[in-house]
This record gives C-alpha cells, sequence and structure tokens, in this order.
C-alpha cells in the first residue's frame, strides 16, 4: 500500500448528517478495497482530524492525502483543515501527507446537480424552462472567494437545466439569505421557483432551508415553490473525490480546463466534448489591411514630465460629482 485517504468532513451536531459522511465513506471503500480510507471531523464529532492521521499512520502507508468533505474552499478547508494537516506532518515527520483541494465548481457535481433537479420536478406538471427560477442555496462563508463561487455554480446550472432565471442565496454568514432572497424571487413573476441546496449532507442548516420553503409554499399557493434533494452520496460525488485523490497523488492541475466543454461533458453542453478545436475568425482574418510593427526602443526619460497630461483637467472636469 502506497497511499491511504482521510476524507475529513465539518461534522454536525445532527446525528443524520454523520450518518451520510459515514455511507460517503463506505461507498469510496468499496470503490477502492486496495486503499485504506478512514473519516475524521473538524467539529462536533469524533474521530477528530489528528485521530483519523493516527489511525492511517498505523497502516504503515508512506502518503496519507487528506481529502476535505466540504463542497467550496472557505476558512474550514483554506484554514483549519489546513493547519490539522500542518500539524499531522508535524507529528508525522516520516510521511508523506497531503491536502487535497475542496471539491468547488466540478463537472461531476454539476451532472449530480442536474439529476437531483430532475428527480424534483419528475411528478411534477411540466412547465417550461423560460418560467423557471432557480435558486441555488449554499452554506455562506466570510470567504468573498467561496461565496463567489456558489454564483458561477448557479450560472453553469442556469445554462445545462436551462432556467429562465437563476439567483443564488446563502443559509448564513453571507447576503442575500434564503429568507431575503425567497421573497424577491417570488416578485419576479415566474411560474415555478426551485430552491436547490448545494450541500453535500444533510443537518441543522438544510433542514431549516427546506423549513423556510415549506412556509413559502404555504404563503403562496398561487406560486409553485419546489426543493430539490441535496447532493448526498452518488457514484458522480465519489468520481469527483477521486478526481481530487488524484490530483493530490499525481499532481495533475488544469486549471480552468477542468471544466472546458471540450475536455469534460459539461450539462447542456455534452455535444461539444472532443469537438475539434478550429480558429473561427478566418472571414476578418487581416481585414483592415494594415501591417503593425513593433516600434523601435527608445530610451525613457530620466524625469518625470513636469505637470499634469494636458486632459487630466479636463477629464477630472467630467467625472466631478
Amino acid at each position: 500500500m502506497e497511499h491511504a485517504v482521510l476524507i475529513a468532513g465539518h461534522g454536525s451536531r445532527d446525528p443524520d448528517g454523520i450518518a451520510e459522511l459515514l455511507d460517503l465513506a463506505r461507498h469510496f471503500r468499496a470503490r477502492r478495497p486496495d486503499v485504506p480510507v478512514e473519516i475524521a471531523f473538524l467539529e462536533f464529532a469524533r474521530p477528530t482530524i489528528q485521530e483519523g492521521i493516527d489511525r492511517l499512520a498505523r497502516t504503515e502507508v508512506k502518503t496519507i492525502v487528506v481529502l476535505p468533505g466540504v463542497l467550496l474552499a472557505a476558512g474550514h478547508a483554506k484554514n483549519d483543515l489546513a493547519s490539522e494537516v500542518r500539524r499531522a506532518r508535524e507529528r508525522y515527520p516520516q510521511l508523506d501527507i497531503r491536502m487535497g483541494n475542496a471539491l468547488d465548481v466540478d463537472a461531476d457535481l454539476l451532472q449530480l446537480c442536474r439529476l437531483r433537479y430532475r428527480e424534483a420536478l419528475a411528478s411534477l406538471p411540466a412547465v417550461e424552462a423560460k418560467d423557471t427560477l432557480l435558486l441555488l442555496v449554499a452554506r455562506g462563508s466570510s470567504d468573498p472567494d467561496a461565496n463567489s463561487t456558489v454564483a458561477k455554480v448557479a450560472r453553469f446550472l442556469q445554462e445545462g437545466y436551462p432556467t429562465g432565471w437563476a439567483a443564488w442565496a446563502y443559509s448564513g454568514i453571507a447576503h442575500p439569505l434564503l429568507e431575503e432572497a425567497l421573497p424577491v424571487c417570488e416578485r419576479m413573476g415566474f411560474r415555478r421557483i426551485v430552491v436547490q441546496p448545494y450541500f453535500l449532507f444533510t443537518g441543522i442548516l438544510l433542514k431549516r432551508i427546506y423549513a423556510q420553503v415549506a412556509e413559502r409554499q404555504l404563503a403562496r399557493p398561487d406560486l409553485e415553490i419546489v426543493a430539490t434533494p441535496h447532493l448526498q452520496a452518488h457514484p458522480l460525488l465519489l468520481d469527483a473525490f477521486q478526481h481530487r485523490l488524484d490530483e493530490a497523488l499525481h499532481g495533475t492541475a488544469h486549471m480552468n480546463c477542468s471544466l472546458c466543454q471540450y475536455r469534460v461533458p459539461i450539462i447542456g453542453h455534452e455535444a461539444r466534448l472532443g469537438e475539434p478545436q478550429f480558429p473561427h475568425h478566418h472571414h476578418v482574418q487581416g481585414l483592415l489591411g494594415h501591417e503593425h510593427r513593433t516600434p523601435a526602443v527608445q530610451s525613457m526619460p530620466s524625469e518625470e514630465p513636469a505637470g499634469p497630461h494636458p486632459w487630466d483637467r479636463a477629464l477630472l472636469e467630467r467625472l466631478r460629482f
């Protein structure tokens, strides 16, 4: 055995949330019986991260990959989990302990979102895409990078489902909160609002989201408001974790190519997978006929020119409030 895997979840006071992470680990073990797999938690539950590392260190592996069991690269992944990995490296200097990336935006997760979306609508009367609004709800963070990722996911889903409009909200910390966003969405004139929680596992926050949606359904009987299931353990989610493991082991990084519609199947754009790339600007190549040349290098002036540029005063006058 060359390496082992520690799936590090956030932890929850809700036993249902713990059970879903354990279920994910069970499926991952079944997929990779050749690799020792443990789970651990940052908060509330045990084993802790260090206890999980201890268990894997006893298997005599050379490398341990810690996979963040969180969707977004926010404070828990960037700071809390990273500091636990640093501590583990200090405790086991003979081991190669690596930390994988958070799941963030992943083509397989987008596919899984669409699957959950279709599950929620399967038994309902058909409503055209142009009359449907998607409201994606995520955890919310003090990290603007993580919050902006939610907006990016919402845009992917809007094109891939498709829907007439997409918005996003948060269950806490960041704004708009779900209770702020839903009334705004209700006033936009769509026939159906689909609230999609961008959550891996259940827990107190997710159950609160479903309760808020049910409350709005009762308050607006004239409007169809539907909530989708959350992501949960699924082969597509296992694929996403496997990708993060491969990246950590082999150092492969594809930058934004990991979401390139020609390289991986992106929802709504699957037909472009593997499509040959050809330039499509032939009709305007050299159209103006003028050939630009790089100007000769000139020496820089030794001093800054005195006074403002001649357009500064006029520009400032135009911009003056």
